[in-house]
């Protein structure tokens, strides 16, 4: 959903939402974000694969999905995919948050457009049928050369992300990114504090440098399922879940104290009207030095890091997501996804282009830009190390390797996912906004998700 902006506020544009860090440990120095780089088509790396890449030259696709760091990423590439497919692309992209909302409504009613589309809500979208089953696909050798796509390669949240209970495929993973905080480090050494690594040192350090003008900490908070990453990030890293045996799963002990949490850091530290911040709020705050620290997704950090769209490049610093004393965090991550439509008419030219989107040589070129894409072949390369930060990318690996895989896809992938979602988040804004106390909002939270469950 999309947030509110305050009082001459313009939201920061989605074409700059690109991939960032967490940091494992102290705070990282701000990186320069290197010019937007090319690598030369290298023919022999898709001649390699034992694919007939011309055996759909003809057909049309079109590609749809969000204004977002993987379509800007992916847009120069496509006359390279049409030259050595003879496929023609026609993209149909929106912003996040429009095409969020139309897409399932798209689907929903059977059209046979877009071939391929970007997915968020793949419970919904698999349990309404909208989306094509894939194994069939891998495992036709005249579409798939397994060896030259090598699998093994991908991130190992990446390789299982993707996978439905029984063992089907129903997308592609196409970016990474986990949640991690931003701190400005100016703001922090005035007052002569480190960088908080547990939740109780976060509270204190943001108490400590607010001010009258400065918020102490920026986070998501508007009432609606979209702003919820970084208040699951709180109730994983307390010990808690969204999901657990087909019932919401909100209302435990942990949860309970997870949200408290964000509710106190928001009410006591957080920005005038932080209850209908949603990301691009907490970013442009952070970008503009009106938070001294924000917690959102690593795909921030090449904003914030650019002098060009940041105040605060210089000062900028990124650290780990906070923990409890003892614990492991455990960072709220997620791939976004490429999907075929089931209505698709052009099904296996759909698969052939995922495929190439996905592949090493294609990945290697994203990356280039500055993409966290899903291979480690991409992630270890230089011309990735030079665009996204040397210390940014191992810092940013590092979040995502703490990450639960199962605990983020138990939620995610659930068919009644968004309205889970939406409910949870109208509880934490209750108790951000301190209309409720954090029991009684996530107790009554629960109750409507399962009652959603239940349908």
């Amino acid at each position: 959903m999309d947030g509110n902006s305050s009082s001459g506020r313009a939201p920061v544009s989605r074409r700059s939402f690109v991939k960032g860090l967490g940091a494992a440990g102290a705070v990282l120095p701000a990186f320069t974000m290197l010019p937007r780089t090319s690598l030369a088509v290298d023919d022999q790396a898709y001649a390699s694969a034992a694919i007939d890449w011309k055996q759909f030259a003809g057909q049309a696709i079109t590609l749809a999905g969000a204004i977002h760091p993987w379509s800007s990423a992916i847009t120069p590439l496509l006359p390279d995919f049409t030259k050595l497919t003879g496929i023609n692309v026609v993209t149909d992209f929106a912003p996040e948050t429009t095409y969020l909302s139309a897409i399932p409504i798209r689907l929903a009613r059977g059209s046979s457009t877009p071939d391929v589309c970007m997915f968020a809500t793949y419970g919904q979208g698999i349990s309404g049928g909208w989306l094509e089953p894939l194994n069939a696909y891998y495992s036709k050798k005249s579409l798939t050369d397994l060896v030259w796509y090598d699998e093994r390669d991908l991130l190992k949240t990446a390789r299982t992300f993707s996978l439905w209970p029984d063992g089907e495929r129903y997308g592609f993973t196409i970016t990474s990114e986990a949640m991690t905080l931003f701190l400005n480090s100016e703001m922090l050494a005035a007052k002569d504090l480190p960088a908080p690594q547990t939740f109780d040192e976060l509270l204190a350090t943001a108490r400590a440098v607010k001010t009258d003008a400065i918020s102490g900490i920026a986070m998501r908070a508007q009432a609606g399922g979209n702003s919820t990453p970084a208040a699951m990030a709180f109730v994983f890293s307390y010990g808690g879940a969204m999901i657990k045996d087909n019932r919401a799963a909100f209302a435990s002990p942990e949860a309970i104290a997870a949200v408290d949490m964000y509710g106190r850091l928001l009410r006591e530290a957080g920005p005038i009207g932080v209850g209908s911040y949603e990301w691009y709020q907490v970013l442009d705050d952070f970008l503009q030095g009106r938070t001294a620290m924000a917690i959102d997704s690593s795909n921030f950090a090449t904003d914030i890091s650019n002098p060009a769209k940041s105040h605060v490049a210089k000062q900028a610093g990124f650290a780990a997501f906070p923990h409890l004393p003892g614990r492991e965090p455990v960072p709220f991550m997620s791939h976004w996804q490429a999907c075929i439509n089931s209505k698709s008419k052009n099904k296996q030219a759909a698969f052939l282009f995922l495929l190439w989107a996905t592949s090493k040589p294609t990945s290697l070129r994203t990356a280039a830009a500055g993409l966290a894409t899903t291979r480690l072949s991409a992630w270890s390369s230089e011309a990735f190390n030079n665009a996204f930060g040397r210390q940014a990318a191992e810092a940013a690996l590092s979040n995502l390797q703490k990450a639960d895989v199962d605990r983020a896809k138990a939620i995610l992938f659930h068919p009644q996912s968004r309205p889970i979602q939406d409910v949870f988040m109208i509880g934490v804004n209750e108790v951000v906004s301190g209309v409720r106390s954090a029991k009684d909002a996530m107790i009554a939270a629960a109750e409507k998700a399962n009652a959603a469950i239940r349908g």
